[in-house]
């Protein structure tokens, strides 16, 4: 099943944002590597020479940002609160906007690969990678 499918089964609403990819990205590097300067997002491929094909969550498998880590990863998304949320992809311009999302957990992501969530002001965040079993999936809040 498909993720527009599974949540919608919990009575979430969902918004579908086309071409808003590359501006969400961009506002998820903002908010989770700005600490980090241009050479160092560069030496652990957060984005290629044209700004893009790296990957965001370079960042955590680089250790570059304290983050939970698997199956802590998985239970601190749970937990979260979620009312409001953006899904967006490392590779896709796609992107959602989840309303009610508070029934969601990290069971939907389960068939989906370098997918980001975060909350409507990018406090926090969940990853799954396309390499989850040996990166991922992760979970950061901004202070962190």
């Amino acid at each position: 099943m498909d993720l527009i499918s599974l949540i919608e089964k919990k009575k979430v609403k969902i918004t579908e944002i086309p071409k808003w990819g590359t501006y969400l990205r961009k506002q998820w590097e903002g908010n989770f590597a700005n600490h980090l300067s241009e050479k160092d997002k560069k030496s652990i491929y957060l984005f290629d020479e044209d700004g893009c094909c790296g990957y965001l969550w370079h960042l955590f498998s680089f250790e570059k940002k304290n983050c939970f880590k698997e199956e802590q990863a998985d239970k601190a998304f749970n937990q979260e609160l979620k009312k409001f949320c953006y899904v967006f992809y490392q590779h896709s311009d796609d992107a959602l906007i989840l309303e009610n999302a508070s029934l969601l957990d990290a069971a939907d992501f389960l068939n989906e690969t370098d997918v980001y969530v975060v909350d409507k002001e990018f406090n926090w965040t969940y990853v799954r990678t396309h390499e989850t079993g040996w990166c991922g999936p992760y979970f950061c809040r901004k202070e962190s």
